[in-house]
């Protein structure tokens, strides 16, 4: 009996953990969107407009002949 009593307490203790575990990561998940959406208002209403143009970058070394 003892040993099943334990073996409640550690599966009430391991879905304790899981549920804190998404809780976290739904908090990082919600920061980073809201992240995203400021870095994207002040993006497009930014004076000096966007950081990157559209045009793909050159290669870094020319070729070799």
């Amino acid at each position: 009996m003892f040993e099943y009593e334990l073996h409640q307490i550690r599966s009430a203790e391991l879905i304790r953990e899981a549920q804190n575990h998404r809780l976290v990561r739904e908090a990082l998940r919600g920061r980073r969107t809201d992240r995203r959406t400021t870095a994207r208002e002040s993006g497009l209403n930014d004076t000096e407009g966007q950081a990157h143009s559209p045009r793909p970058r050159r290669h870094r070394f020319a070729r070799a002949a």
